[in-house]
């Protein structure tokens, strides 16, 4: 079910982007991508390897402005007067991001660095989503004191932290533990369930992406088009383990399985054909191991 949102946060209109190997092959990524996102809603993006998701987010938080195309957001439209006190976007990445010479509060501040904000707002704002993060004891920490998890968390309080008119994560969760990504998707939502973050999430789970967004958009091959968007039945207040139980939780993972598949079918040359009743196995394992 898709948060209510009030209006538009963010639309792509006819976004491309080409880029030159070393070789000098010129390599098409992104063929037209076009979608709108609205304020406080949770997006993710599934797609296969290659297909250009990384490359739509680096787009998207302006670490690549050699596009073609059109991006509107909440800041480029002037709907937010604070634009010196957040962020136009922040990304928290797969790969642990902390700075390991700092300490956990240090970290954060870092995050703040440039903003229009007094000391004792950067305070207010450390505190705040250090507690949300479930931090708040280890602010004099350094990272190597930290397990995988809790690094992660200290990145996404430092996205958050920024307040960004929109949040990027590109598969944060990929390099935690099955039962540590479990945890941490359920408490994500809670997070989200806070700030109202209008979030647009990479990843290759298909099960985790059901679990935390409100739609899902399927990317073609490479090029990257957007082959399809579903909508995820559950409301926000859900439980990740619950609602893998839910045959309509089976269903679209199903649907969207074949609709990906397909897709690494065509990036390796060849057609794939999934087994639906693999995917049935697989959330009952999950369900009973946690």
């Amino acid at each position: 079910m898709q948060a209510a949102a009030s209006s538009t946060a963010l639309r792509l209109a006819e976004v491309r982007k080409m880029f030159l190997t070393r070789n000098g092959q010129v390599v098409n990524a992104l063929a037209g991508v076009s979608l709108e996102v609205g304020r406080s809603e949770v997006v993710a993006v599934l797609g296969p390897s290659g297909c250009g998701k990384s490359t739509l987010l680096r787009v998207l938080a302006g670490l690549d402005d050699a596009y073609n195309g059109t991006i509107n957001s909440d800041r480029a439209a002037g709907a937010d007067a604070r634009t010196t006190e957040r962020l136009q976007s922040a990304t928290v990445f797969q790969t642990d991001s902390t700075l390991p010479w700092m300490t956990v509060e240090q970290n954060l501040r870092v995050g703040l660095a440039g903003l229009s904000i007094d000391r004792a707002t950067q305070k207010e704002r450390i505190d705040r989503y250090l507690g949300l993060v479930g931090l708040a004891d280890f602010r004099n920490a350094y990272p190597h004191e930290l397990s995988g998890g809790m690094r992660q968390r200290v990145a996404i309080a430092r996205a958050l932290a920024s307040e960004p008119l929109l949040l990027l994560m590109d598969e944060p969760l990929a390099a935690l533990d099955a039962q540590t990504r479990l945890v941490m998707q359920q408490e994500l939502l809670a997070i989200w369930a806070v700030t109202r973050s209008t979030v647009v999430y990479v990843t290759h789970d298909i099960a985790e992406a059901l679990a935390l967004a409100d739609r899902v958009v399927v990317m073609s091959a490479r090029p990257g088009r957007i082959k399809s968007v579903h909508d995820v039945p559950f409301p926000r207040d859900r439980d990740v383990i619950e609602m893998r139980r839910h045959p309509a939780f089976r269903e679209l993972e199903v649907a969207l399985w074949k609709s990906v598949a397909e897709e690494v079918g065509s990036s390796l040359g060849a057609p794939a054909k999934p087994a639906a009743s693999t995917i049935g196995v697989r959330i009952d394992d999950i369900a009973r191991s946690v």
